[in-house]
This record gives structure tokens, C-alpha cells and sequence, in this order.
């Protein structure tokens, strides 16, 4: 494979219009499901309530939220992305759900690019917001005071570190340089006064790293499993190798069900656990809900509704999503949210095969 590119201001900002047009309209899914058609919900024939006092309402980074829904990072660092985020978020300040922003390192490159990202506690003055930063970043040794920066700049309610070796190895600007990047995790969860969400990017976190990324200190953790869009994906189709060697990993990861049943084997009762990668609907929200999750991100999906019919079909999707969740929770008894975190359920087959 061609050696990475040198990373620039103008290179970040091309890469970001990229990764924004792939996931609308590019060939990215995986190939491999989320594991979540392997679980069922165990029906309740004699719920015992009434469907109209199933409630969603619950709180998320000390804020009041609609429904454990995130609409996860995407976008920002130019100038469509800053028009992206600030549609995203008057539509989650309406909603009443947690946005969180794409990757700002951008703005630490190209000052130009901060209103990309202010845009949105501007537009979404009382929601969860959630700042974002490579690991790859924290390994190259960004200091506090810049993390600070990312976090005043939309008054975050957290920073999220995402981890993507997978991502950062076929990208062709990629720095698949992680060494040092839990000790530098560490050293940022006693210095920043906003909690440090640690995600992956679609490959999953295996409930061994979850592991060490609590005794560190993290308490939140977005296990952001495989089975929706496939960064690897994204990166080769940018290459332009659809042949090359990068394509046997086109499918690697955990898969989004093995990866929320390992991180909840781990996590203590003081641990958040947000899940994501390839939910698309409120059955499968009300699944995560049932394994062990506390908040489910959605990312593709809002962004195709968003590019397909603007505020519009933004609601009708959010809609549909609460609907369902709280149809889920009839059906399961459940009159809240800490009621279908206890919801039984089963495997109705052998469980997902794990990544590759």
C-alpha cells in the first residue's frame, strides 16, 4: 500500500468532505451484521400498563433527555460539515437528544474551522454535547490546554477520544501510531473538568480494553461495534484500491451485540455504557437497552435522512425510533427505562461469529 500522505489543514478538510459523502451515498455497510437479529426480546402477553404512560425520558451528562439516543459524531472542519452540525443540532435541541460533533481536530489545524463547531451549543443551548479528538492526536502529544479549547469552544458537557486503529491504517493520511495512547487517556481523565467518553469507530471495543480503559479511570465507554458503516470501507474506497491488500479487512471487528455483552460483563454499576454500529431502528435501541446499555448512538441514518429530506425526514426517522422504542417497552413491561435495562431476552441462535 502507497505510504501515507502528509497531513495539512487542506488535506483535513478534503478527507472530511469525503468521509461526509461516502457515508451518505457510498458502498460502506459491512457485510456482517450487528449480531443483533440474534436476540429477542422476551414478550410480555400481560404488561400490567397502559401504552400512553410508557415513558423514554431519562438524563445523560446531568441533562434532561427525550430518549437514550445519540446522535453520534460525524461531521464539522469545513464548511458543508459546519452547515451538517448546525441542522443536526436545532433538530436535537428540538428533540430533546445528545449530539455529539465529528472529530475537531480540524480546528486546532485551520482557525477557520471553529464555527464549524461553535455553531452547535449555539443552536442547542440545552442538550448533552459531546467535543471529539483522535487518539492519535493524544499519542502525538496534544496538550491539555488545547483539549480545553475543543471542549469551551461548543461548552461541551464531554470530550470523546475515539480509538480507530483500523481506520488510521488504510487511510491514505492515516498515523497508526497508538503507542502510549492509554497513558495519555489517563493523564486526560484528572486533567479535564468534563467527563472523557472513550469510542471506538465501528470496529468495537472487546471487553479486555474496556477493561483497562476503566481502571485508568474512563467511566463512559461507546463500545461502537461492526456491523454498520464500515470505516475500513471508506478509506479504500478514498484510496481508490478496491484490489489491494487493505480489502481482507473490509469486515474486521467486533460485531455491535458481542461488543455490548462483553463491555457490560466488565463495567461496574458506575460505568455508562453507550452503544453503537449499525442501529438503524427503536427495536434494536430497546435491544442494546436490554444488554446492558444506558444510551444507543445513531450516526448514518440521521445523516441520510438529513440528506434526503432536510428537518423533515429528520423528525419523521426520530419519530419512528421513539415510537418503536416505547412500542418495545409495552411489549416487554417495561414503563421506563430502568425497567427495560432489566427486560429478559434471549439468543434464538447461536451467537454472531466474532471479528475476523
Amino acid at each position: 500500500m502507497p505510504a501515507p500522505q502528509e497531513k495539512s489543514p487542506s488535506r483535513t478538510v478534503s478527507r472530511k468532505a469525503d468521509h461526509l459523502q461516502l457515508c451518505i451515498s457510498g458502498p460502506v455497510a459491512y457485510e456482517k451484521s450487528t449480531g443483533l437479529e440474534a436476540i429477542e426480546l422476551i414478550h410480555c402477553a400481560l404488561p400490567e400498563l397502559d401504552f400512553d404512560e410508557v415513558s423514554t425520558e431519562t438524563e445523560f451528562l446531568g441533562r434532561p433527555i427525550h430518549m437514550p439516543v445519540l446522535v453520534s459524531a460525524m461531521t464539522g472542519g469545513f464548511p458543508e460539515g459546519g452547515t451538517v452540525n448546525e441542522q443536526l443540532a436545532e433538530f436535537c435541541e428540538a428533540f430533546r437528544i445528545p449530539l455529539g460533533v465529528g472529530s475537531q481536530r480540524a480546528a486546532l489545524e485551520d482557525p477557520a474551522q471553529w464555527e464549524t463547531y461553535r455553531v452547535v451549543r449555539r443552536r442547542a443551548p440545552s442538550i448533552p454535547l459531546i467535543g471529539n479528538i483522535g487518539a492519535a492526536e493524544l499519542a502525538a502529544g496534544l496538550d491539555v490546554e488545547m483539549l480545553r479549547r475543543l471542549v469551551e469552544a461548543i461548552e461541551a458537557d464531554a470530550l470523546a477520544v475515539h480509538l480507530n486503529p483500523l481506520q488510521e491504517l488504510l487511510q491514505p493520511e492515516g498515523t497508526p501510531r497508538f503507542r502510549g495512547v492509554l497513558r495519555q487517556i489517563e493523564r486526560i481523565v484528572g486533567a479535564l473538568q468534563v467527563p472523557v467518553i472513550v469510542k471506538e469507530t465501528g470496529a468495537g471495543l472487546s471487553g479486555e480494553v474496556v477493561r483497562r480503559l476503566l481502571e485508568v479511570g474512563v467511566r463512559i465507554v461507546d463500545i461502537s461495534g461492526a456491523g454498520g458503516t464500515s470505516w475500513a470501507a471508506v478509506e479504500l474506497l478514498r484510496r481508490g484500491e478496491p484490489d489491494g491488500p487493505g480489502w481482507v479487512f473490509r469486515n474486521w471487528g467486533i460485531p455491535t451485540a458481542i461488543a455490548l455483552q462483553e463491555a457490560a460483563s466488565v463495567a461496574g454499576s458506575e460505568v455508562t455504557i453507550i452503544a453503537s454500529g449499525g442501529i438503524t431502528n427503536g427495536l434494536e435501541v430497546a435491544k442494546c437497552l436490554a444488554l446492558g446499555a444506558h444510551l444507543v448512538g445513531i450516526a448514518r441514518p440521521f445523516l441520510q435522512a438529513l440528506a434526503r429530506g432536510g428537518r423533515r425526514a429528520l423528525e419523521r426517522y426520530a419519530e419512528e425510533l421513539h415510537w418503536q422504542l416505547r412500542a418495545a417497552m409495552f411489549l416487554t413491561g417495561s414503563p421506563d427505562i430502568p425497567s427495560l435495562r432489566r427486560a429478559r431476552w434471549r439468543w434464538v441462535r447461536s451467537e454472531p461469529v466474532r471479528g475476523e
